[in-house]
């Protein structure tokens, strides 16, 4: 009998908060650091390894920058969108050098099974690279979400994936080599409302498949305070991003 994954995340939620994202990028001003990080992050990696890249399928990259680079490698590229590239479903076989995935891949309910696809989807030899928030993310915003749900904490914040996890799964899914680091993106911010902004520019807000009640007028003021409580000594808060990198190879 096959093995259903449980629903943790709503597919129908993610595609609708990654189309808003993209709807936002175009608006000046927009918040894409993290992307920026991971796409340069990457860039750095395939530099320093100097995988041999015919063609690739890079996922997510909102920025260009992936895309771009490749280009002037004279390689071979095609772009997926993220809630509208289903990770979860068996693609072409054999067809890419390189899969580069950002940030989608830690809010798919068949992780194990996005892997196996990914894997399936590459030549042999070829590589998987994939990188999103992962164990030790938002520790700020997960402690405001606390003080505004008082004695009854809703699951407002997302599970999070860790290294330890990572590297069985990426051996799991059949990868003949796996490497799984991580690296923090450290980011201040003047106001609550700014950090819920910029997480909605980046897709990264709530998709899960359980229903939770709206925060109360009186639930965002606590958080406010709490924020509040948190300003250094230029008024600004501190949140960290830990970035999780995981490298496969076919």
């Amino acid at each position: 009998m096959a093995h259903t994954p449980p629903t943790i995340f709503s597919r129908r939620q993610a595609a609708a908060k990654w189309a808003r994202a993209r709807s936002r990028q175009e608006r000046a001003g927009s918040a894409n650091y993290l992307v920026e990080a991971m796409a340069d992050d990457v860039i750095e990696r395939l530099e320093f390894m100097r995988h041999e890249i015919g063609s690739a399928l890079v996922i997510g990259d909102v920025t260009g920058r992936l895309p771009a680079w490749l280009a002037r490698q004279g390689v071979e590229g095609k772009i997926g969108l993220l809630g509208e590239f289903d990770e979860e479903q068996p693609g072409s076989s054999e067809t890419f050098d390189l899969i580069v995935h950002l940030l989608g891949l830690g809010v798919v309910n068949d992780l194990p099974g996005a892997l196996i696809h990914a894997r399936d989807a590459l030549k042999p030899g070829g590589l998987f690279i994939a990188a999103f928030p992962g164990a030790g993310s938002q520790p700020v915003l997960r402690e405001l979400m606390l003080a505004a749900d008082g004695d009854r904490p809703a699951a407002r914040m997302h599970p999070l994936v860790d290294n330890r996890a990572a590297t069985g799964l990426l051996q799991r899914a059949g990868f003949s080599r796996q490497v799984v680091d991580s690296y923090p993106v450290k980011v201040r911010y003047s106001s609550l409302e700014r950090m819920i902004a910029d997480l909605r520019d980046h897709g990264l807000t709530r998709s899960l498949a359980s229903a939770v009640p709206p925060l109360t007028r009186e639930a965002w003021q606590r958080a406010l305070r709490a924020f509040a409580g948190m300003r250094d000594g230029d008024g600004k808060v501190a949140e960290t991003f830990e970035i999780l990198v995981l490298t496969g190879w076919k």
